[in-house]
């Protein structure tokens, strides 16, 4: 039977999310868990958040069922993904949820769906363009000014091409951002370029200039007061004419 066209016209964007032991009320057992920010971010900017939990083998049905696809922050990628061995500051590798994930960017990407990824978003998004990681950026810079606070987000300056278009959205050159992160990307990805970077040469924010909306940053801009990633990815999923899907 076919499908009918939605009678909402909002897009539905799909929000990663990973599988971890948590507590709530008198339980304590495994959970579907992404950030409520992003949840709330997406709905914000003018779009239905749906949050996908990583499971095996659904990818395809699911980039199916989405307009644009949000990748979200998260354990550590598996080095191994990048050719690298096991840093000891690297966090034990979830290898379902960065199966999932690499699956479900190939599926977007290969519909030409729209995607903003986020702090291990950005790496993810690196490491399947064939780029690599540092995996503990004080051994780099010599500073912990990307993590400072355990727990908790604090902010940093990066510099960003204003010719860019993440420079286009953000509208400055310059701004203060929130991070928590001890990974970044190192060598860049085939087909993405660098469009905004911290005061200590740290690479903030990758594009793909030949994708309509291919964008990612290390920071996290749904704990910040810029709404103006999330409605580029809901702008971008109206441009690309991929609503009236069931």
């Amino acid at each position: 039977m076919p499908t009918s066209p939605r009678s909402d016209p909002r897009p539905v964007i799909g929000i990663t999310a990973g599988e971890l032991v948590a507590t709530y009320g008198v339980w304590t057992e495994e959970a579907s868990l992404t950030p409520a920010a992003y949840v709330h971010s997406i709905a914000n900017a003018g779009g239905v958040p749906v949050v996908l939990s990583p499971v095996a083998g659904i990818a395809e049905a699911l980039a199916d069922r989405i307009d644009g696809l949000l990748l979200t922050g998260g354990v550590d990628v598996d080095p191994a993904l990048s050719g690298a061995e096991h840093h000891p500051k690297t966090q034990e590798p979830d290898p379902v949820r960065d199966d999932f994930e690499i699956a479900l960017l190939h599926a977007a990407l290969a519909r030409e769906l729209p995607v903003l990824a986020i702090c291990r978003g950005i790496q993810v998004l690196n490491v399947v363009r064939g780029g690599t990681l540092i995996q503990h950026l004080p051994d780099v810079v010599g500073n912990h000014d990307h993590m400072p606070i355990r727990g908790a987000y604090g902010p940093h300056h990066v510099r960003i091409d204003p010719d860019s278009q993440i420079g286009t959205l953000i509208g400055s050159s310059e701004a203060s951002v929130p991070t928590h992160h001890h990974q970044a990307v190192d060598r860049v990805g085939d087909g993405l370029v660098a469009a905004a970077w911290a005061d200590d040469g740290t690479v903030e924010a990758l594009e793909d200039p030949a994708q309509a909306f291919l964008v990612a940053v290390q920071w996290h801009p749904e704990v910040g007061d810029d709404p103006s990633l999330f409605e580029g990815l809901v702008a971008a999923t109206q441009r690309a004419g991929v609503l009236g899907r069931a």
